[in-house]
């Protein structure tokens, strides 16, 4: 059979020889056939299936002996703010603070639909933005705290490290969000937006 009209029935599915089993078969047959060693005797299968994989190894063995790549290292650049007045220090920080605005809007939304705030983040889901994936309190390198009321909520983002461009972050049901750097952000901490 033509090798088009082979690719062919397997991609529609009239046959259940997978594509890579088809062209090894091809390509090992093809090798038989025509390669004979010196004798003048053809190879079989086996033979040339042990050669193929010591040729294999062998090139990988060559090409992890040459000359070594250099270290991998984050370059320190400077965070470039996504908008005008962006407070985030980092893109950790924006993805962070994008979250707590979502979560925020979708209180909101629920707040107007029922009459109260969710009490858990399983509540806002399909209310504004917020989706079943958000619900999940690790976002990357920040967690999610909340704790909810039926008249007030507390929403809180702790980074696994504290540093200048890993804030911590605090909003409650009045919307402001809070950050710190030396500390878990309170309600006492400067306002970010």
């Amino acid at each position: 059979m033509h090798l088009r009209a082979q690719f062919r029935l397997w991609r529609l599915g009239d046959t259940e020889e997978p594509l890579f089993s088809y062209f090894s078969r091809r390509l090992c047959s093809a090798m038989v056939k025509y390669w004979k060693p010196s004798n003048g005797a053809r190879m079989n299968r086996p033979a040339l299936i042990l050669s193929a994989f010591i040729f294999t190894f062998a090139a990988s063995a060559f090409a992890q002996q040459s000359e070594p790549a250099p270290p991998l290292t984050a370059p320190e650049s400077a965070y470039t703010p996504k908008y005008k007045g962006d407070p985030a220090k980092s893109d950790s920080e924006f993805v962070a603070i994008a979250y707590m605005r979502g979560v925020i809007r979708a209180q909101k939304a629920f707040n107007k639909q029922y009459g109260h705030y969710a009490t858990a983040l399983t509540e806002l889901v399909h209310s504004g933005s917020f989706t079943k994936r958000m619900v999940n309190p690790n976002r990357g390198d920040y967690t999610v705290g909340f704790k909810g009321k039926k008249d007030s909520y507390i929403l809180t983002m702790m980074p696994k490290v504290l540093d200048s461009t890993h804030r911590s972050f605090y909003a409650e049901d009045d919307g402001k969000i809070h950050a710190d750097d030396s500390k878990p952000a309170d309600g006492d901490s400067p306002v970010v937006r």
